[in-house]
Protein backbone atom coordinates (compact mmCIF):
# COMPACT_ATOMS: atom_id res chain seq x y z
CA UNK A 1 0.00 0.00 0.00
CA UNK A 2 1.41 3.73 -0.98
CA UNK A 3 1.71 6.16 1.29
CA UNK A 4 -1.66 7.71 -0.40
CA UNK A 5 -3.13 4.82 -0.28
CA UNK A 6 -2.55 4.84 3.20
CA UNK A 7 -3.81 8.42 4.01
CA UNK A 8 -6.85 7.77 1.87
CA UNK A 9 -8.49 5.51 4.59
CA UNK A 10 -8.52 8.77 7.09
CA UNK A 11 -11.70 9.23 7.12
CA UNK A 12 -12.51 5.62 8.58
CA UNK A 13 -9.45 6.37 11.06
CA UNK A 14 -11.04 9.32 11.93
CA UNK A 15 -15.08 8.44 12.13
CA UNK A 16 -13.45 5.49 14.83
CA UNK A 17 -11.92 8.11 17.02
CA UNK A 18 -14.56 9.79 19.28
CA UNK A 19 -12.14 10.92 21.69
CA UNK A 20 -10.05 12.60 18.56
CA UNK A 21 -13.18 14.02 16.93
CA UNK A 22 -14.11 15.35 20.55
CA UNK A 23 -11.04 17.10 20.84
CA UNK A 24 -11.44 18.62 17.35
CA UNK A 25 -15.01 20.08 18.03
CA UNK A 26 -14.47 23.25 17.98
CA UNK A 27 -12.32 23.15 14.68
CA UNK A 28 -13.63 24.51 11.01
CA UNK A 29 -10.73 24.80 9.03
CA UNK A 30 -10.21 23.91 4.75
CA UNK A 31 -5.84 22.66 4.68
CA UNK A 32 -4.15 20.51 2.31
CA UNK A 33 -1.49 17.69 2.82
CA UNK A 34 0.24 16.31 0.42
CA UNK A 35 1.44 12.35 0.58
CA UNK A 36 4.48 12.60 -1.83
CA UNK A 37 3.15 13.91 -5.01
CA UNK A 38 -0.72 13.65 -4.49
CA UNK A 39 -2.47 16.28 -2.74
CA UNK A 40 -5.32 16.19 -0.63
CA UNK A 41 -7.44 18.22 0.19
CA UNK A 42 -9.35 18.22 3.86
CA UNK A 43 -12.22 19.75 5.13
CA UNK A 44 -12.97 19.66 8.72
CA UNK A 45 -16.10 20.54 10.37
CA UNK A 46 -16.54 20.25 14.33
CA UNK A 47 -13.27 17.99 14.25
CA UNK A 48 -14.74 15.47 11.69
CA UNK A 49 -13.68 15.45 8.22
CA UNK A 50 -16.55 16.27 5.96
CA UNK A 51 -14.61 15.88 3.10
CA UNK A 52 -11.76 14.59 1.87
CA UNK A 53 -10.94 15.07 -2.01
CA UNK A 54 -7.72 13.11 -3.76
CA UNK A 55 -5.93 14.84 -6.29
CA UNK A 56 -5.09 18.39 -7.69
CA UNK A 57 -7.85 20.98 -7.68
CA UNK A 58 -7.10 24.32 -9.45
CA UNK A 59 -7.75 27.35 -7.18
CA UNK A 60 -8.60 25.81 -4.25
CA UNK A 61 -8.43 28.12 -1.08
CA UNK A 62 -6.62 26.48 2.02
CA UNK A 63 -5.72 27.97 5.35
CA UNK A 64 -2.49 25.88 5.30
CA UNK A 65 -0.43 22.98 3.44
CA UNK A 66 1.60 20.07 5.05
CA UNK A 67 3.82 18.51 2.47
CA UNK A 68 5.93 15.71 3.03
CA UNK A 69 7.46 12.87 0.86
CA UNK A 70 6.55 9.33 0.52
CA UNK A 71 9.96 8.29 2.74
CA UNK A 72 8.76 10.75 5.27
CA UNK A 73 5.43 9.89 5.95
CA UNK A 74 6.59 5.95 5.42
CA UNK A 75 8.62 6.72 8.40
CA UNK A 76 6.45 8.37 10.35
CA UNK A 77 3.70 5.87 9.97
CA UNK A 78 5.41 3.24 11.72
CA UNK A 79 4.18 1.82 14.65
CA UNK A 80 6.69 3.19 16.76
CA UNK A 81 8.75 5.50 14.50
CA UNK A 82 12.38 6.81 14.90
CA UNK A 83 13.90 9.58 16.12
CA UNK A 84 13.33 12.58 13.80
CA UNK A 85 10.52 10.89 12.05
CA UNK A 86 7.95 10.44 14.91
CA UNK A 87 6.39 14.45 15.06
CA UNK A 88 5.84 17.26 11.95
CA UNK A 89 8.38 19.36 13.44
CA UNK A 90 11.13 16.95 13.16
CA UNK A 91 9.96 15.71 9.55
CA UNK A 92 10.66 19.66 8.62
CA UNK A 93 13.83 20.14 10.66
CA UNK A 94 14.94 16.92 8.84
CA UNK A 95 13.93 19.17 6.02
CA UNK A 96 11.30 16.63 4.15
CA UNK A 97 8.33 17.82 5.25
CA UNK A 98 7.55 21.34 5.34
CA UNK A 99 4.44 23.15 6.41
CA UNK A 100 3.16 26.54 4.72
CA UNK A 101 0.06 29.22 4.49
CA UNK A 102 -1.78 30.60 7.71
CA UNK A 103 -0.40 28.22 10.64
CA UNK A 104 -2.70 29.64 12.86
CA UNK A 105 -5.13 27.65 13.32
CA UNK A 106 -2.56 24.32 12.90
CA UNK A 107 -0.77 26.06 15.92
CA UNK A 108 -3.84 26.20 17.71
CA UNK A 109 -5.09 22.93 17.38
CA UNK A 110 -1.68 20.98 17.42
CA UNK A 111 -2.37 18.26 19.25
CA UNK A 112 -5.48 17.36 17.16
CA UNK A 113 -3.26 17.74 14.07
CA UNK A 114 -0.23 15.82 14.73
CA UNK A 115 -2.72 13.52 16.23
CA UNK A 116 -4.81 13.31 13.06
CA UNK A 117 -1.56 13.05 11.17
CA UNK A 118 -0.42 10.26 12.91
CA UNK A 119 -4.02 8.03 12.41
CA UNK A 120 -2.41 5.51 9.80
CA UNK A 121 -0.13 4.19 12.36
CA UNK A 122 -3.21 2.23 13.57
CA UNK A 123 -3.29 0.39 9.73
CA UNK A 124 -0.96 -2.89 10.12
CA UNK A 125 2.77 -2.01 8.46
CA UNK A 126 3.83 -3.20 5.19
CA UNK A 127 7.50 -3.04 4.96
Amino acid sequence: MTPAERFARLPGLLAADTDLRRRGRWLDVDCRIDIGAEPFHLVLRQGALAALERGPRLMRATAFSIRGTDEAWRRHWHKVPEPGWHDLFALAKRGVASMEGDLRPLLQNLQYFKDLLALPRRLAEED
